[in-house]
């Protein structure tokens, strides 16, 4: 791996940037927090790896039908004003699962009754999701200056990263200590908090003006910009295909239950596990970023993720299957810090909320479907053929991807838009 030592703090010493991280670091952290807390409530309720997988894919059709509408209007509004609004309404869904999830209710209603208004909210959940996600991205370019986009996107990438590790882990804890009602009442707290932050952050231009074109027209724009640079395609379709298959976080329930044994809080363990590995990767990507041969190690991280997602089906022991998330979740890190930084410096300004749609469609939401598709398989084949299965074919992706793009292989990262 071939690197060069620059300033870790570059992005954080702007103070807009450094609000908008931690209000990144406290959302994720809710947010992985809500889902830990959902998964383990639903498995109880109903005892189905199926509706595990259901979790994910409910949210990912809002999310993905209405992706390149959501980039449209990011483009076209104040990307901090869509963000908090956005998150509002994260947090008014966060409260409608303190109401609809407490022991009360569940009497009233019956287990029935409860499990399809958690899967109505994490609906409309997967509706905001769409604008958050666009406005978020953009946001992010113009509070910092492009020489620092790299830098930004690594500090951004592991405050991700860093509330992906303490959500599950704290989730699992006071859901073991406190029960879900509480548990839910902080995770509103730390959504306020959250919003707090966004309001530092001063409104900034509005960049794109639509001219004579249709908003489907105008929405569309991000797609065709993807799909004409070849290396930001290989870069989605080769993640879209990993994460597709190569995720086990919605079989994460029944793996703490029923096969390692180690209940809620081991849950919480579980689901930090990748995301711990990955901030420690990303740390270091702060001192050393990648610049040579970034497409070979891009490749190569995948494929090890796939690796250890077979190694962690297979286990049986809770330090072991730890292990393998952690180094998975390394391997990761890596490939997300590439594979952001692509897309920052091969991104118009004024097209940053479509093509962040665009990528939201194809990579953000791939990770429900790959819980749909991890549920479905777990149902059918049982919960380790699943997982061995979605390893393997994660290696074949990438594979595939070594010997189709050549691009690929052969790309470096610079300060230069990538355009090949």
């Amino acid at each position: 791996m071939t690197t060069t030592k620059t300033d870790p703090y570059l992005a954080l010493r702007n103070k807009e940037f450094r609000a908008f991280v931690l209000a990144r670091l406290l959302i994720t952290m809710a947010l992985t927090m809500q889902a830990v807390i959902i998964g383990y409530e639903i498995y109880e309720l109903s005892n189905s790896k199926l509706l595990l997988g259901f979790i994910g894919l409910t949210e990912a059709i809002p999310a993905i039908g209405i992706a390149l509408y959501g980039g449209y209007i990011a483009d076209k509004s104040d990307k901090r004003t869509l963000l908090i609004t956005s998150i509002s309404l994260y947090t008014f869904m966060c409260f409608l699962l303190l109401l609809f999830t407490n022991s009360s209710s569940i009497q009233l209603l019956g287990n029935k009754d409860v499990i399809i208004l958690i899967f109505g909210i994490i609906f409309f959940t997967g509706i905001a999701r769409s604008f958050a996600s666009p406005a978020s991205y953009g946001l992010i370019a113009q509070v910092i200056p492009r020489e620092e986009y790299q830098s930004a996107i690594t500090w951004s990438s592991a405050a991700w990263q860093s509330g992906a590790v303490l959500g599950p882990a704290l989730g699992g804890v006071f859901l073991g200590i406190l029960g879900i009602t509480h548990t839910f009442s902080i995770i509103v707290i730390i959504l306020c908090i959250a919003i707090y932050l966004l309001f530092q952050i001063g409104k900034k231009p509005i960049q794109y003006v639509p001219q004579d074109e249709s908003v489907f027209e105008s929405a569309l724009q991000g797609l065709r910009f993807v799909f004409n640079n070849k290396v930001i395609l290989s870069c989605i379709s080769l993640d879209l295909f990993a994460v597709l298959f190569g995720g086990a976080i919605a079989l994460l329930p029944v793996y703490a239950k029923d096969i390692l044994h180690v209940g809620a809080e081991g849950l919480g363990w579980l689901r930090a596990a990748q995301a711990a590995g990955a901030i420690v990767v990303l740390l270091i990507l702060a001192y050393f970023p990648i610049y040579k041969n970034a497409g070979k190690i891009l490749l190569a991280s995948v494929f090890g993720f796939g690796i250890f997602m077979i190694l962690f089906g297979i286990s049986k022991i809770f330090w072991f299957s730890m292990l393998c998330l952690v180094i998975s979740g390394a391997l990761d890190g890596v490939s997300v810090s590439i594979r952001h930084t692509i897309i920052q410096l091969s991104t118009p300004n004024e097209m940053r909320g479509r093509v962040s749609a665009v990528n939201s469609m194809f990579i953000g939401s791939s990770n429900e479907i790959g819980e749909f598709e991890s549920g479905a398989t777990a149902a059918l084949m049982g919960t380790v053929p699943a997982v061995i299965f979605g390893g393997v074919m994660t290696c074949v992706v990438v594979a595939t991807t070594y010997f189709i793009s050549p691009s690929m292989r052969k790309m470096e990262l610079g300060a230069e838009p990538i355009t090949e």
